[in-house]
């Protein structure tokens, strides 16, 4: 609208040999879609979406909503899962205070089983894609390549980073950090089933938060879960919260 921007919508245009192509907003994050002043901004941001996916012959158009947006090409909307978000204080001590004792005393075991924690860039990865691959290949996933963790490390070398955490020498549970405009999520993080018993996860997740708060953050962002599953539960132990997550779809197919 003359020199000001009044709406955009980022779209990554993806082909996969699994899923085939299609156009999302975005991929790997958990929310985005359109951000606009008004509605007439909105359409017309979503107008021209629908007419890239027909162009590009996509099986689909996903945006990546938190709030369900009105539009007669968006016939589909998937609401099953929700955002586990947790408020930060602006130091660890009430964070630590207010976790329940069962947690704490997990992490404690972390701290007493002899693990150490790391936290870094991209001299990390080969440790924390070695961990991530193997967990997604124990739970039948297809792994994200090792150059997307690359690529986000370089092209946000002050806001992206790494945390390991080794029994000794061998990593037994990592993360990749994204740091936002006030809100930290953890798109990636995995541990190794045979050290369940060390607590390594807790630990990495304990150290995950407080990083976060080191940051001045004001919100950490788990993800996304199935309300009452197994990862809600893990993430509503921290004290993490439900949002609304809204993915919906323009389906040409």
């Amino acid at each position: 609208e003359g020199e000001r921007t009044c709406g955009f919508l980022p779209l990554a245009y993806v082909r996969s040999l699994l899923f085939g192509r299609f156009l999302v907003s975005l991929p790997y994050l958990n929310t985005n879609g359109v951000r606009a002043d008004d509605g007439v901004a909105r359409d017309r941001l979503i107008d021209r979406a629908v007419q890239l996916a027909d162009e590009l012959r996509v099986r689909y158009l996903e945006l990546r909503h938190e709030q369900k947006v009105e539009h007669p090409a968006l016939t589909i909307c998937l609401a099953s899962k929700v955002h586990m978000r947790l408020e930060l204080p602006a130091f660890p001590g009430p964070l630590w205070e207010g976790l329940p004792s069962k947690v704490r005393n997990q992490v404690r075991k972390g701290e007493k089983s002899g693990l150490n924690v790391a936290r870094g860039g991209e001299e990390l990865l080969p440790e924390v894609y070695s961990v991530f691959s193997r967990n997604m290949r124990d739970l039948g996933t297809p792994v994200y390549s090792l150059g997307l963790f690359a690529a986000a490390l370089r092209q946000f070398p002050s806001d992206a980073e790494l945390v390991v955490v080794r029994a000794e020498r061998t990593p037994v549970a990592a993360a990749l950090l994204l740091h936002g405009p006030g809100v930290t999520e953890v798109p990636s993080a995995s541990s190794l089933r045979q050290y369940n018993h060390t607590c390594a996860n807790m630990l990495l997740y304990w150290n995950l938060l407080e990083r976060a708060v080191e940051r001045g953050q004001a919100v950490f962002d788990f993800g996304r879960s199935t309300i009452d599953g197994p990862t809600f539960r893990f993430k509503k132990q921290w004290g993490a919260r439900p949002a609304p997550a809204a993915w919906q779809y323009y389906r040409r197919d």
